[in-house]
């Protein structure tokens, strides 16, 4: 799996949807057929990756929406974007 660095463009797999429900979303990978639900940061996060922005740029969004400062954003979303490529929602960035 390739490193998400600041500058990584964020895209989701081709095989994800996101499906907003109530205070937050489920995610669903059509070929295994595994459902993820997702809080509302979570939410935040998967609204913004659209193939197009970087994770710096997607975390100066969020930032936007969330009062908490940047480096503990940058910590915790840099860790959310690794564990949501691990799982198959987000494509691998080395790909």
């Amino acid at each position: 799996m390739a490193e998400i660095g600041s500058e990584t463009v964020l895209r989701m797999a081709d095989d994800a949807s996101v499906q907003h429900v109530g205070d937050g979303a489920v995610v669903l990978l059509a070929r295994s057929g595994q459902l993820y639900t997702c809080n509302d940061t979570t939410e935040a996060f998967l609204g913004k990756v659209d193939g197009a922005h970087s994770l710096d740029q997607i975390i100066d969004l969020l930032s936007d929406e969330f009062e908490v400062d940047k480096a503990t954003l940058d910590r915790d979303m840099a860790e959310l974007a690794a564990e949501l490529v691990a799982e198959g929602i987000l494509a691998d960035p080395g790909l």
